[in-house]
């Protein structure tokens, strides 16, 4: 019985890591859709949404002691902290180099993200490295350092957005925590310096109300819950599957992004990306075969285990 839950508990972790993850590749589209809005103008008014969504949603869901549970550990207070500063750097970065036209720039360090979150996974919290993820890493890693050689610099953008998301899913890991509670508190402290950045811009003619269109103002208003699904997906994740499944199954949201970004925004794309792309697709179909036959092997075990002795 026990062993079922936990791999009922094991689909529900990977289906929330591959909800996120697609999501997450579309939210390009979105963001080009609050144009020309000025991008710290969408951060600081993602920061004060977010929390406000978070907050409902989670007193809703959870009633106003589970909220205020929290509070009494200290040094979980500190890791909200923490976890909040580095998840605001990555939407900060995201949403910059989005609306700089670098999508592919973003796309790379979602590539070495899922590196960086497996390689914690293995050494942190001493997770298993089975032979269908040890080759799926490995064309992940030569599909990355084609891209690293193709460009002849050392792509600070990418990497920024690696290590912020990659030491985030680390914290996430070590804390069990109701997600959208772990996300209001994540963003709480940083909403009253960031509420103040929105009034400072709207009052000097530089923020939303200047520039937005109607619609605009729509998408807007819907950041908090357009931000906090991915996102609590993942914190739902992080609790049920290893950090080396979740960094994997990470590959699918830099993947839509990409296609995104040469079929939709006409970002240029060579040979040599192309090139890149393919073998880091080729580890993800060997990991997902490797998935299949374990969950396949597992059920047969059961059915055999399941069989009284002497029938």
């Amino acid at each position: 019985m026990e062993a079922s839950l936990k791999k009922s508990e094991y689909r529900v972790g990977l289906f929330c890591a591959l909800g996120c993850a697609t999501m997450w590749g579309l939210l390009p589209i979105y963001w080009h859709a609050l144009r020309p809005i000025d991008s710290f103008v969408i951060i600081f008014y993602r920061i004060v949404l977010v929390g406000l969504t978070t907050f409902l949603a989670a007193y809703k869901l959870h009633g106003w002691e589970k909220i205020k549970a929290p509070l009494k550990q200290k040094k979980m207070l500190f890791t909200f902290i923490i976890a909040g500063i580095l998840i605001t750097s990555n939407w900060s970065i995201y949403i910059w180099a989005v609306n700089a036209d670098l999508v592919i720039q973003t796309c790379i360090g979602y590539y070495i993200e899922p590196l960086m979150v497996c390689l914690f996974g293995i050494f942190l919290f001493k997770e298993k490295l089975t032979k269908y993820k040890l080759v799926a890493l490995g064309f992940a890693f030569a599909g990355v350092v084609v891209v690293l050689i193709h460009f002849h610099e050392i792509p600070l953008i990418a990497l920024s957005l690696a290590l912020t998301f990659a030491v985030y899913a680390a914290i996430k890991k070590k804390y069990k925590v109701e997600a959208l509670i772990s996300l209001f508190y994540e963003t709480v402290f940083l909403t009253p310096i960031a509420l103040g950045m929105v009034i400072y811009f709207e009052v000097t003619g530089r923020g939303a109300f200047s520039v937005a269109q109607p619609h605009q103002f729509v998408l807007l208003a819907i950041i908090g819950i357009v931000t906090a699904i991915p996102l609590a997906l993942f914190a739902m994740a992080a609790n049920r599957v290893s950090l080396i499944t979740l960094g994997i199954t990470e590959y699918i949201s830099p993947s839509i992004s990409l296609l995104l970004s040469i079929f939709f925004f006409r970002e240029p794309f060579d040979r040599i990306q192309l090139i890149s792309f393919v073998i880091i697709w080729i580890g993800l179909l060997y990991f997902t075969y490797g998935e299949a036959r374990e969950v396949k092997e597992y059920k047969e075990q059961n059915v055999l285990e399941s069989i009284p002795i002497g029938e």
